[in-house]
C-alpha cells in the first residue's frame, strides 16, 4: 500500500490532533473553575467530597457532597469529554449545603468539588475514583 504526499501529511495531522486533544479536556476543566471563581484561588478544605475509591461500573457512581456555609458547589469530572456535572446552588433558607447524586465517569480520572463561600471565598476538595468498566462506551 502506497500513500502519496498529501495522504501522509493528513495522516501526520490527525496523529497530532488526537495527540493533544486529552490535553485540551483537561485544561477544559480548570477553564470551568477558573470561570466559577472569577480567577481566584480555591484553598483546600471545607468541602467535604464523598466518592467510591473504585468504581466497577462507571455508569453509575454516586457521590455526595458538603460544605457548611456554600452558596453554590461545582462538580467535575476532569476526565469525561464534557467535565461539568453539577452546579448545586444553595438558598439562605437551606437547612444543609449538602447534594448527593450519580455521576457518569468514562475512566479512571479525578472528580472536583468546587464551592463558594457565602462570604466570597472558595473552597476545593479533589477524589480519585478508580473506574473498572467505562461509563461512556469503555
Amino acid at each position: 500500500m502506497e500513500f502519496s504526499r498529501r495522504e501522509t501529511l493528513a495522516l501526520g495531522l490527525g496523529a497530532a490532533v488526537a495527540t493533544v486533544l486529552p490535553f485540551r479536556v483537561s485544561a477544559s476543566a480548570e477553564d470551568r473553575i477558573a470561570a466559577f471563581t472569577g480567577g481566584a484561588e480555591a484553598a483546600e478544605g471545607g468541602v467535604t467530597l464523598n466518592a467510591p475509591e473504585i468504581a466497577e461500573n462507571g455508569n453509575t457512581v454516586p457521590i455526595s457532597v458538603e460544605a457548611p456555609g456554600a452558596a453554590e458547589i461545582m462538580v467535575l469530572a476532569t476526565g469525561n469529554p464534557e467535565p461539568g456535572v453539577a452546579t448545586f446552588k444553595f438558598g439562605p433558607a437551606a437547612a444543609q449545603q449538602t447534594a448527593s447524586t450519580r455521576i457518569r465517569l468514562a475512566s479512571t480520572q479525578d472528580v472536583i468539588a468546587v464551592a463558594r463561600m457565602a462570604d466570597g471565598s472558595f473552597a476545593r476538595a479533589s477524589a480519585t475514583v478508580k473506574v473498572t468498566i467505562g461509563g461512556c462506551g469503555g
